[in-house]
């Protein structure tokens, strides 16, 4: 484990054996998602019919909110022993693959599990996607301690338990895939492609024997929106592409509120949505949970005003459910605001601008995949993720336009992508840090020096390379360079360096921006 310069140099050799590894991280990774997927519909249905009864019978609500705020409080302790399980989990996934959290896979498992099917027994706001990756790394990160030949495939294998997680969460191993590649790695290699694409379609398979091979929305797209309508698609892009920026932006404060209340401790911060759940439960049920029942009420004939009312619900109490720190995603409850969005969308569309109440469905697919672009900042992810989810693989193209415009919109706002954001808060938080105990072992970062880098056809005697860091090799073309003083570096080259695990995430760091292109910078 220490010695990755020999795993290195003869990975590409050893594809079989983090191929077969990851196969039984997508095995594993899928049954215990699998699991969790299964325990969280049981929450939200047990929520909703709860939320029913007390509706039903006021006199119950003070039994109800004591029941809520002593679940929100259990969960808060959890939270503060427990500090990597607060939130989506995908952040704590990304530090982890760039060095800079550690912690121990099988307690955050076994809590992340608990934390979030109590927090969606109580009706919060939140998705069960960005738990379900996290527990597909820690699954994976457990079998890397034991039977990883290095670092980096232990990387590899978490990377492929992420992916894992997504597809068995979604039914959506391409996404998964993608996911992974655009979000986490953020470049490609035939290895990673491979591990992570089998562990997602073995997770998938798992999850289809028990979930079935339906999509996970029901949408009725049946005709495409014509390109002399495709003006519209624009408008809808921008819109889409504003509201992901504010949709960020309050997520942000919302945050930075819970942590400027000095009333509130982290034991106590889940209490604050937990005893919301009760009252909204009680007036407006349908912004309880994830979001299932609000796709039922997207229809052509729904009134806008309704429409609206259904947004700004779900979007404040997702604000305060997620702010919280309570164990859930944001995945789903932004799908299903992504969706509403294009159900007003549509409406208009169809009352008065004459478009055809067949495409009505098209509009709500399409405001789900811009939206989720605009916030998440993973185009491709985001258009392969709906085609996936919503089984209509006829609208690709609109697809992309919307997804497209929506992402250079929320760029040109200065909206930062949500989960890189979320994790620098996280990192500004030095309870949820670790200190590593690994000052004498030695780890690899593979990064591709991408077009417009500062590294471009630069000689590597010329390149401020990190203290503490050595170059080992230079992967070029499908063949490996030894790396010497008068080498020149091309766009695309892999370049592969050495480093100690503690240095890790600032070696990558530095790393990167040499590596970076200018849109990147």
């Amino acid at each position: 484990m220490d010695n990755n310069y020999r795993a290195l140099i003869n990975r590409e050799s050893k594809k079989l054996p983090i191929l077969l590894k990851s196969i039984v991280v997508g095995l594993l990774a899928g049954m215990i998602v699998a699991a969790y997927r299964f325990s969280l519909i049981k929450a939200e249905s047990f929520s909703l019919q709860v939320s029913d009864f007390v509706s039903s019978h006021v006199a119950f609500l003070p039994i109800a909110l004591l029941l809520l705020g002593a679940a929100g409080y259990v969960t808060g302790m959890l939270i503060s022993k427990f500090p990597m399980i607060s939130g989506s989990g995908i952040p704590q996934v990304k530090g982890v693959m760039m060095g800079y959290f550690h912690y121990n896979w099988f307690r955050t498992l076994i809590s992340k599990f608990f934390g979030g099917v109590v927090s969606m027994s109580a009706g919060l706001s939140l998705g069960r996607e960005g738990p379900s990756i996290q527990l597909g790394a820690c699954v994976a990160q457990g079998i890397g301690d034991k039977y990883a030949g290095s670092r980096t495939e232990k990387k590899i294998l978490i990377a492929s338990g992420a992916s894992a997680g997504l597809a068995a969460a979604f039914n959506a191993p391409l996404a998964g895939t993608m996911f992974t590649m655009e979000e986490i790695f953020k470049y490609f290699s035939p290895t990673i492609l491979l591990s992570v694409m089998s562990a997602a379609v073995v997770s998938d398979w798992m999850t289809n024997l028990l979930f079935g091979m339906e999509p996970v929305f029901h949408f009725q797209v049946t005709n495409n929106v014509p390109l002399s309508g495709y003006w519209l698609l624009l408008i809808l892009g921008v819109v889409l592409g504003v509201c992901g920026a504010f949709y960020n932006f309050i997520l942000l404060k919302t945050q930075q509120l819970y942590k400027n209340a000095k009333w509130l401790r982290l034991k106590t911060r889940p209490m604050v949505p937990f005893l919301l759940a009760g009252i909204i439960g009680c007036f407006f049920p349908l912004a309880l949970g994830g979001g299932n029942i609000i796709t039922g009420e997207l229809q052509p004939n729904a009134a806008i005003s309704f429409l609206f009312v259904i947004l700004i619900v779900k979007f404040i109490f997702s604000m305060i459910s997620f702010g919280s720190g309570a164990p859930g995603g944001i995945f789903f409850p932004l799908l299903i605001m992504g969706a509403t969005i294009g159900a007003i969308f549509g409406n208009i569309a169809v009352h008065y601008l004459g478009f055809d109440a067949n495409l009505f469905f098209n509009f709500v697919v399409l405001a789900m995949a811009g939206f989720f672009t605009a916030i998440v900042r993973a185009p491709v992810t985001g258009v392969i993720l709906l085609v996936e989810m919503s089984g209509s693989f006829t609208q690709m193209l609109s697809l992309t336009v919307v997804s497209i415009i929506a992402y250079i919109v929320a760029d040109l706002l200065k909206s930062k992508p949500i989960y890189d954001s979320l994790m620098e808060s996280q990192l500004a938080d030095k309870k949820n840090t670790l200190k590593s105990d690994c000052s004498n072992k030695k780890i690899t970062i593979e990064l591709v020096v991408q077009y417009g880098a500062p590294a471009e056809n630069k000689l590597l005697k010329a390149l401020a390379i990190p203290k503490n860091c050595l170059l080992i090799a230079i992967k070029r073309e499908g063949s490996e360079l030894i790396p010497k003083g008068d080498t020149r570096i091309l766009p695309g080259d892999y370049l592969v360096c050495l480093t100690d695990v503690n240095n890790e995430a600032k070696t990558r760091k530095m790393l990167k921006k040499l590596t970076a292109g200018g849109a990147e910078q």
